[in-house]
């Protein structure tokens, strides 16, 4: 499978205050890698620093094969427009329709006429099964509901890879384990590569190929591996997070 996110040698940090280090990964076509590690691990800040929110100190950040890191604004927004973001409160408009919310990113950056933009809209819908809900505000919606629709506002202009924030969160663990199948079979049945930052190990196992690691104490990657190798690691505490309980992964 071909790397369509390559980090090489990336420093980040705040200030006087170094977040990560020499962090080093690549991640396939097709995948999806969970990020996950504890408070103030670093989490938030890769993938901030992934999706171009803020510019490292130093090192590389391909995605696609294209440099985002230092690239000038047009190359910046080519890279940006291959990537869809679904952030942990799900970041809807509220005095936007669930439907409005979906056609905003396809009015803005596609050239679609208003028919074809509903329709493609009601499709991203469909996928995660809120077509009957598009007239629907988001207030009018479960928090998990809210989640889908911000995972098909995410996926409106058919991105390459998704980044997803927290996915879970807040959830209940009926509604996690249907939003991680969800996820898992977004990922096999429209072929995107997805990276998710999560610390929940019941989605870990339910949806990710691999998992990468951050400490706090190394400012960086502790380990990368599937979920099962990870459980077996012979580092103490790579097995004792992923020990603290066994999950089993969910079917799609």
């Amino acid at each position: 499978m071909s790397t369509v996110i390559e980090v090489r040698h990336l420093y980040c940090g705040w200030g006087s205050r170094t977040i990560l280090e020499d962090v080093n990964f690549s991640v396939a076509r097709g995948e999806v890698v969970t990020i996950l590690g504890g408070s103030g691990c670093g989490k938030s800040t890769l993938l901030k620093h992934l999706i171009g929110l803020y510019p490292p100190r130093s090192g590389s950040i391909q995605v696609v094969g294209n440099e985002l890191v230092g690239s000038d604004s047009k190359g910046r927004e080519a890279i940006l427009r291959k990537i869809g973001v679904m952030y942990q409160s799900g970041a809807l408009f509220g005095s936007m329709s669930i439907l409005d919310n979906i056609t905003l990113p396809l009015t803005s950056f596609s050239q679609l006429d208003t028919k074809a933009i509903d329709t493609l809209a009601r499709l991203k819908l469909r996928l995660v099964g809120l077509e009957e809900f598009a007239d629907f505000y988001p207030n009018e919606l479960s928090g998990g509901m809210q989640k889908r629709a911000a995972i098909a506002r995410a996926m409106a202009l058919d991105p390459q890879i998704l980044f997803l924030d927290e996915p879970s969160a807040g959830l209940d663990p009926i509604t996690s384990a249907e939003l991680d199948r969800l996820i898992r079979r977004l990922a096999e049945t429209q072929g995107v590569t997805m990276m998710v930052v999560t610390h929940e190990l019941a989605s870990i196992a339910a949806i990710a190929d691999r998992a990468i690691m951050l400490d706090k104490s190394i400012k960086g990657i502790l380990a990368i591996d599937t979920p099962a190798a990870l459980a077996q690691s012979s580092d103490e505490r790579v097995a004792s997070f992923f020990n603290a309980q066994r999950p089993a992964r969910a079917a799609v």
